[in-house]
């Protein structure tokens, strides 16, 4: 029997988190949905009624479901005499949400996902698995956070794979992100989540003064270039800190902060925890034969 272990609703629309034993039914319905492979068997996503080959769906792969589609996801048992077994994370977004976001892809029509499945990008793969990582932790998940994350991970999905279909300025259009300078900034900040990262300098990078770049940023994102970079520093901080192997002195100078007491201070501020408590936390909350990932 397939086991829900978390469930969040946001304006996003429905997160869980499931342990798959048997076969799942996705759609149909008129939100899409995303699905990423955590640990344990691959799937196949097979249509419903048949009619095409699966899609299997690995930690090297992610899925989609379109708008009015029907699929079936179905662990893979990988010996006859072992029950199949995968953790998934499934991301069932609402249209109205998408369409405020990236109107060029989600309005024009029922399919925005060209395929059910694509290779996972190192990016993707890491906001999954710490999307995971909180979810299972979730008494320290503050909504704020939650909606940063899938929206972060959402972005990706349409840099990746939706943008390249279409010229850029076709893509953006009537979307928040649709100033291509601000793309390059979120790229900036995103590639070097540190404490260290000067303002003035990706202001400068992106070919923007200092105020202009600050105005445009919050109007497309909701907040300060700061206050972002802030939210993206907390997201690698916990991917470290699930790391048995990374000292909390360490993850506090990748990050750029001068002294482990500051980093302390900032952590438990985003978070409302020390980090060493966090660790702590994640410790209890990891399942057990869940294999640890860097």
């Amino acid at each position: 029997m397939n086991r829900t272990i978390r469930v969040f609703d946001g304006r996003f629309g429905r997160l869980k988190l499931l342990e798959l034993r048997e076969a799942l039914a996705l759609g149909p319905g008129s939100d899409p949905q995303v699905l990423c492979t955590l640990d344990g068997d691959d799937l196949a996503l097979t249509p419903e009624p048949e009619g095409e080959s699966a899609a299997r769906i690995s930690r090297e792969h992610i899925g989609f479901v379109n708008p009015g589609e029907q699929r079936v996801a179905v662990p893979q048992r990988p010996e006859p005499d072992r029950r199949p077994r995968a953790e998934v994370l499934l991301l069932q977004a609402s249209a109205e949400w998408l369409q405020a976001r990236f109107p060029a892809a989600f309005e024009r029509g029922p399919r925005p996902f060209p395929a059910p499945r694509e290779p996972i990008t190192p990016r993707i793969r890491q906001l999954a698995d710490l999307l995971a990582l909180e979810a299972r932790n979730d008494q320290f998940l503050s909504a704020d956070r939650l909606e940063f994350m899938v929206e972060d991970i959402m972005f990706s999905i349409a840099e990746a794979y939706l943008a390249p279909r279409a010229p850029a300025a076709r893509f953006w259009r009537g979307s928040p992100f649709a100033d291509s300078r601000i793309r390059r900034a979120l790229a900036l900040l995103r590639g070097r989540p540190t404490k260290e990262l000067n303002m003035e300098e990706v202001a400068a990078r992106i070919g923007l003064s200092r105020s202009r770049f600050y105005d445009l940023f919050h109007l497309s994102t909701g907040l300060s270039p700061r206050a972002y970079l802030d939210k993206l520093c907390i997201e690698a901080a916990i991917a470290r800190l699930a790391s048995e192997r990374a000292r909390i002195a360490d993850v506090s100078a990748q990050l750029g902060f001068s002294a482990q007491s500051n980093f302390t201070r900032f952590f438990q501020h985003q978070v409302g925890i020390a980090p060493s408590q966090y660790r702590a936390a994640l410790r209890r909350a990891r399942p057990s034969g869940l294999a640890e990932r860097d």
